[in-house]
């Protein structure tokens, strides 16, 4: 390997710093890394579909137990790119076959839910070890950070299947109304008429178009964390240390050298002054200094001249009182503290600022009143009569809500027979004639507080809250049958006529009809 030309700084990091150098890696080469494994997967996934349409599930679980075989082409691409060479598309499929020779049985059978996956691969496939000299390796590279392969990859496996749930999410959110309003999970799930293969087959595609962007990503995190650990071991960035100074030196030893042969040709000369400086009397050389004894007085008297001349010579005698007795001390300490807590507190009017904690106090219970009253206004609004609260004017009422007359005015006097005799030439108006007369009895016998931005959810929430459960039911059955017609276009069955109708003679007519 070639340390000098790498594309990333070589040096000892943390495990989740590699990992990040992974990502980026990852996403500095995105589009061939993507491009090649989609070149690969994407043609074996519609093999598997093609050979084993009738079984979904099984061309779901060999393509992900054949993940380990993918791998090997990012792996080529990440090695080659990282020391400049970044290899061409054509090239990286070419090489393919020829990565898939070494132990592919072991990575797919024994190998094949190792936790430490994409930190093994490049033992196998860079350095070309198996059997011991493998097992070895591994033991070694293992010892600091096998713990953070081995999150990488539980951490990648939730997230390719929150990827492939989102993927599928937005799926459903694109599909027609027309088309998931007749779904019936139930039917889905117990249908062997292999009708809803298709979708099964579309949901492992999601998973398929899901790898495209992660795996690239596991197998350069892998591999950054493999180069982490190799760095640390071999210390490759003394090495490139050493390098660069070995180049740095290069350049500028022939010229030390040149200087040197000039230095060594040149007759010696004195630079210094011809006549040697003569020792001064305080020099280490003097005289005064070889010849004196060494004893404790003679040292002690030249201690206290120094002392006595510039710059030491102003002294000054600093003396204190101290009381010997360390309990008193601490009993005065104290003292002193609880004498000053208490002269803070007598200036601090304790009395005061209890009186305004309490004004605080008053003041949130009462923008927490507030704020309930202002929260819940429009129940306080629709039952006020059942709790016996005086009632405020209110607005005028609307005169349609979804394009739907609600005056009292505009309903006939038997709903329930008008909409029969409206049934069989004109089931949309029955609907319609039912729903607004149930719209209209709420909004003006329920006092229910409708508005004209309401949907007809919103609507069943309020109903809800009446606490009516017929009336609920009623309104529900109701409901989904006019959005059916309204928005679905689809006519209702004969044996609702009987159903609706006399649903609402029970809950509005007080007298049956004859």
């Amino acid at each position: 390997m070639r340390l000098t030309e790498a594309s990333v700084a070589i040096r000892p990091r943390t495990a989740w710093e590699a990992v990040d150098l992974g990502v980026l890696l990852a996403r500095r080469h995105a589009g061939l890394l993507m491009a090649s494994w989609a070149l690969v997967t994407l043609p074996l996934f519609a093999l598997l579909c093609a050979l084993l349409w009738q079984y979904p599930s099984w061309v779901m679980l060999l393509f992900w137990w054949l993940k380990p075989a993918y791998e090997r082409l990012p792996l080529y691409i990440l090695s080659q790119a990282l020391f400049g060479n970044v290899p061409s598309l054509k090239q990286s499929l070419r090489t393919l076959p020829r990565l898939l020779r070494p132990q592919l049985l072991a990575s797919l059978t024994w190998r094949r839910l190792s936790l430490t996956r994409s930190f093994d691969l490049p033992v196998l496939q860079l350095e070309g070890l198996s059997g011991k000299a493998r097992r070895q390796r591994l033991i070694v590279l293992g010892q600091r950070d096998n713990g953070a392969a081995t999150w990488l990859t539980v951490l990648g496996v939730h997230l390719e299947l929150i990827l492939w749930m989102g993927l599928a999410a937005l799926l459903y959110l694109m599909l027609p109304a027309q088309l998931h309003d007749d779904w019936s999970w139930e039917t889905m799930l117990s249908d062997n008429s292999g009708h809803w293969l298709w979708l099964e087959h579309l949901s492992n595609l999601l998973y398929v178009l899901a790898l495209v962007v992660w795996e690239p990503v596991y197998v350069a995190c892998g591999f950054t964390l493999y180069l982490n650990r190799r760095t640390a071991l071999e210390a490759w960035d003394i090495e490139l240390t050493f390098r660069r100074l070995r180049q740095r030196l290069t350049g500028s030893a022939y010229a030390l050298l040149l200087g040197c042969l000039v230095l060594l040709g040149t007759p010696s000369q004195n630079v210094w002054a011809e006549t040697p400086l003569q020792a001064s009397e305080n020099s280490p050389d003097s005289p005064r200094l070889l010849k004196q004894p060494l004893t404790s007085q003679a040292a002690q008297q030249s201690i206290t001249q120094l002392l006595d001349e510039p710059p030491f010579e102003h002294r000054e005698n600093i003396t204190r009182w101290r009381l010997n007795d360390e309990q008193q001390e601490k009993e005065t300490d104290r003292s002193v503290l609880l004498e000053y807590l208490y002269l803070l507190l007598e200036n601090l009017q304790l009395k005061a600022l209890a009186q305004v904690f309490e004004v605080l106090l008053w003041g949130a219970l009462a923008a927490l009143i507030t704020y309930a009253l202002w929260r819940y206004k429009h129940w306080l609004l629709a039952f006020g009569e059942r709790l016996g609260l005086p009632q405020r004017h209110r607005a005028s009422p609307p005169e349609q809500l979804f394009g739907l007359e609600l005056t009292p005015e505009s309903l006939p006097q038997d709903v329930a027979s008008e909409a029969e005799h409206l049934w069989a030439e004109q089931p949309r108006a029955a609907l319609g004639l039912l729903y607004r007369a149930l719209l209209s009895r709420l909004l003006h016998e329920q006092q229910l507080p409708l508005k004209s931005s309401h949907t007809e959810g919103e609507v069943l929430q309020l109903i809800t809250g009446l606490q009516q459960q017929n009336l609920t039911d009623y309104s529900q059955q109701l409901t989904h049958h006019w959005q059916a017609m309204a928005y679905g276009h689809r006519l209702p069955e004969e044996a609702l006529r009987t159903a609706l109708c006399q649903g609402w003679r029970s809950l509005f007519d007080t007298e049956q009809p004859s």
